[in-house]
């Protein structure tokens, strides 16, 4: 699978991926009246990003699959992703959007940015007809919703 996120995700801010990192940081920064929040890099880096419940649908709908077709003779791999990938310019304003932040987004340039892209060939899957059901918005929105319910720090 490519980057996962969901509720129950890791939020600490020294071990988390960036999407729980940046949930959390733009909800601290809401919660402070912080001025701004800072993002890692120059926020150019694209990455695809997949909901947990995505991930679980797409294994249950592997499994159910007749493996043995004329496709997929032997085939016991697939690539899981969203197919779609976001920068982290993009999906920091997201999030900003989704918390409620006011302030403004401050890009770390002193951090390097890392791999240009990381997005998963999923055509294999694409032939049997699954795509994710949770847009990118509704999944963090989920994801925030449970991270303050939780609070999960």
């Amino acid at each position: 699978p490519t980057n996962l996120y969901g509720p129950n995700d890791n939020f600490d801010l020294e071990t988390s991926h960036v999407l729980p990192a940046l949930i959390r940081k733009f909800h601290e920064g809401k919660q402070n009246n912080a001025e701004s929040v800072i993002v890692w890099g120059t926020g150019d880096p694209k990455r695809e990003f997949l909901y947990v419940d995505d991930l679980a649908d797409a294994c249950l709908f592997i499994m159910q699959k007749e493996f043995l077709s004329r496709e997929h003779k032997n085939k016991l791999l697939f690539n899981i992703g969203s197919g779609r990938d976001i920068s982290i310019k993009e999906l920091a304003e997201l999030i900003k959007e989704i918390t409620g932040f006011k302030g403004k987004i401050v890009f770390d340039t002193s951090i390097p940015d890392g791999t240009p892209q990381k997005l998963l060939d999923i055509s294999e899957l694409k032939t049997l007809k699954w795509c994710a059901a949770t847009t990118l918005k509704d999944g963090i929105a989920g994801t925030y919703a449970a991270f303050q319910k939780n609070k999960l720090l």
